[in-house]
């Protein structure tokens, strides 16, 4: 788990000692991604800087890591952010197929010798997560790629002076100048934002920075634009279950994720686990102790009574005999924090589990060096709630669509939170219109009064309108897991494991985002994932022999965090008030609608506090890396290298 970034000069010969200087100095502003090593790689085309946390051959696997055949030893250069959890196996293939010969014992080799021999085959052949740029000193060209799901990120700016990428969007901000990007705000962008709580794949909120999709590579040329090509289309191809065998489908999720956790449970390290006490981490740290019986389990939750699973954790941790390790967070604590986070964030995300994610990562790497985590299991396996809804809305589907859409015209002037009204706003629209993903609070009308700049064109279906072309004719539950993968789950849930960790410089792995893993859940039928009753229910079958019972039918809680409490009294409602007083963004978002939201809230007429929680998240970035009238405080640790 590592730090890159990556400069290709606009033509050959344009690589100077000031550029890489430069590069070598912005790598510096993640530090945190890998603190136990830095380093460089220039020619006259291209400069490579990197921040390494070792994990995996720690003496040898450093990195701008150079390799190539035995006529071209030095062929390819390598920069490379994540884990490929079955390098041994391909390792072995390459050199009993190929003759490939490797000179360390680290993962890095296998991705630059399967990619000499395989071409870009080579990605669906990795069992991992990644993000990583290689240089081809003979073609000239740079070669990156993102895993499958998009669990490392990979930023990308293109401006007259080359295309850079890198791990960190602050770090391409910072080579702006060299690069001559357009650094303004991307409206677009914003509004999305606002509607989702992210900043949807490829955007960021800056128009001269994209990113790479997950699942996507990208060819860069000196003097040419990035050429991007998809080479992972996930499909939810459904297989039904023949009756008097289903047990073998069971077990079959039951092989898969031992296969997958005991890959990830590879390392030179210490590993531990994420376990907040839900079937997902909980079967994750069942799994995981079988290979280290020291496991050390970590959760967090808050001093607020009923916004804490700490006490379901330390059962569950009890249960299958591990070590636990409880981080509480108070609300002076979270407010404090905000700035720091949103910092390492580099988008907003308005996700306020991110913070208590913050602190139990900060409190882990004192005692470890990679956790485990339960990520991706609802996506892959049916675990949200929602994904219930087609049951509920069954009847609506027998309906013509012009009672349908009358059914949806007779909820308007029903009183917001009265039974029925959501229902029959839901039932008059169809899949698409309706699901974009776990994330909703703001009404198109709300939009409106609080962004000066709204569009009606610039909504959710600008999103998602191309995902669900992808997955015409599958179930509907299929369908809207498919809209999380590239939604929900990239855009919310990866980036805030990701960066929340990174910033402690602590290596997260999610054993159910593992490509053999999804092979067998996106075979299950609609039956297997979602009852009247339950989610997840396949996978719950699968896991009767790893997890404890009061784990296995308890009801998902999600990450209950206090802010509709503490937005009404307290330090966090006091800092908002100030971020709204003294916020400069004011042409961008309408203050004074903030603030009346805000009275409304503590009033107690409205829970306004996603909406709240979503402007305020921006306001700060705002201050952060606009404004810049808010400078976080970074510290640089110094952690052990062998932990």
């Amino acid at each position: 788990m590592c730090g890159l970034i990556a400069l290709v000069g606009h033509a050959a010969g344009t690589i100077d000692s000031g550029t890489v200087e430069a590069v070598a100095g912005s790598s510096h502003l993640m530090r945190h991604r890998g603190p136990d090593e830095p380093g460089t790689w220039a020619d006259n085309q291209v400069v490579l800087g990197f921040n390494r946390l070792s994990i995996i051959d720690i003496a040898h696997s450093h990195q701008p890591l150079r390799w190539g055949p035995p006529e071209e030893p030095d062929r390819y250069v390598l920069v490379f952010n994540g884990e490929i959890y079955n390098y041994l196996e391909l390792r072995a293939e390459l050199a009993e197929r190929h003759g490939a010969r490797f000179a360390t014992d680290g993962d890095g080799e296998a991705i630059l010798a399967a990619y000499h021999f395989w071409g870009t085959g080579a990605l669906t052949r990795l069992r991992g997560m990644f993000a990583f740029a290689l240089w081809d000193t003979v073609r000239g060209e740079l070669f990156c790629a993102r895993d499958p799901f998009g669990i490392k990120p990979l930023f990308m700016a293109s401006g007259p002076g080359g295309t850079a990428v890198g791990s960190e969007k602050k770090c391409l901000l910072d080579l702006a100048d060299i690069l001559g990007l357009d650094t303004g705000i991307d409206t677009r962008a914003l509004q999305h934002y606002t509607v989702l709580q992210y900043v949807p794949e490829p955007e960021t909120l800056h128009r001269g920075v994209r990113r790479l999709e997950s699942g996507c590579y990208a060819v860069i040329r000196p003097g040419h634009a990035p050429k991007v090509t998809r080479y992972f289309r996930p499909r939810f191809d459904a297989v039904a279950f023949r009756s008097g065998a289903e047990q073998a489908r069971y077990d079959e999720i039951t092989a898969v994720l031992e296969d997958s956790v005991a890959k990830h449970m590879r390392a030179d390290v210490t590993v531990g686990a994420f376990l907040s006490g839900g079937i997902d981490s909980t079967a994750i740290a069942a799994l995981a102790i079988r290979h280290n019986p020291r496991l050390i389990t970590f959760t967090t939750g808050f001093e607020r009574e009923g916004f804490s699973e700490v006490d379901v954790a330390v059962a569950s941790a009890e249960a299958i005999g591990a070590r636990h390790v409880t981080k509480v967070v108070s609300q002076a604590e979270f407010v404090a924090a905000l700035p720091e986070i949103v910092w390492y964030l580099d988008e907003p995300v308005a996700d306020p589990a991110l913070v208590p994610l913050f602190f139990i990562a900060r409190e882990a790497r004192k005692h470890v060096k990679v956790v485990l985590s339960g990520e991706g299991a609802d996506e892959l396996f049916g675990g949200y709630t929602i994904y219930r809804e087609p049951l509920s809305l069954k009847g609506f589907d027998y309906l013509p669509k012009k009672v349908r859409k009358s059914l949806g015209k007779a909820s308007r002037p029903l009183p917001e939170g009265m039974r029925g009204k959501s229902l029959l706003h839901r039932g008059s629209l169809t899949l698409e219109e309706r699901y974009y993903g776990n994330a909703r609070s703001f009404s198109d009308e709300q939009l409106r009064a609080v962004l000066p700049g709204f569009s009606p064109e610039w909504t959710h279906t600008d999103i998602t309108a191309g995902i669900y072309a992808e997955s015409q004719g599958w179930d509907p539950v299929a369908r809207m897991q498919h809209t999380d993968l590239f939604t929900w789950l990239r855009g919310d849930i990866l980036v805030k494991a990701d960066k929340m960790t990174m910033a402690n410089s602590l290596e997260l792995r999610v054993p159910f985002l593992d490509p053999e893993v999804f092979a067998v859940a996106s075979r299950l039928p609609f039956d297997q994932k979602i009852t009247r009753t339950t989610t997840k229910y396949a996978l719950r079958r699968a896991l009767e022999p790893i997890v404890p019972a009061h784990v296995l039918h308890r009801a998902k809680l999600g990450f209950p965090v206090p802010i509709r409490h503490w937005l009404r009294a307290g330090e966090l409602m006091d800092w908002a008030y100030r971020m709204i007083d003294v916020s400069q963004a004011g042409h961008l978002v309408d203050l004074t609608a903030v603030r009346n939201m805000l009275d409304e809230h503590r009033a107690g007429d409205s829970d306004h506090s996603r909406r709240l929680w979503t402007v305020l998240i921006f306001l700060l970035w705002y201050a952060i890396f606009v404004e810049r009238s808010i400078v976080p405080q970074i510290s640089e640790p110094q952690y052990p290298v062998q932990l």
